[in-house]
């Protein structure tokens, strides 16, 4: 079974972007070149912070979770970054 990761991304506003994938520093790349409809025009976007390998069902809890956070203090607990990264 193939591993996943969870990654946020911020572009230079300081907009979020968290998502799955199985390669995410292939996945960053097309966020970069327009590739995916929701950032295009929005970037360029870095890796803010990825998690370590889940299985698929565990990423998309994980990333559901931290999209239900909204930025709030439960996003800074979960991913380990400071409050206003």
């Amino acid at each position: 079974m193939s591993k996943c990761r969870v990654c946020v991304l911020r572009n230079a506003a300081g907009r979020k972007y968290i998502g799955l994938s199985e390669d995410v520093v292939k996945r960053l790349g097309q966020h970069n070149t327009g590739v995916s409809q929701w950032t295009r025009g929005k970037g360029p976007w870095t890796m803010l912070w990825q998690s370590g390998p889940l299985t698929l069902a565990d990423a998309r809890k994980l990333e559901n979770l931290l999209k239900r956070q909204k930025g709030g203090s439960g996003f800074y607990k979960l991913t380990g970054l400071p409050s206003g990264s």
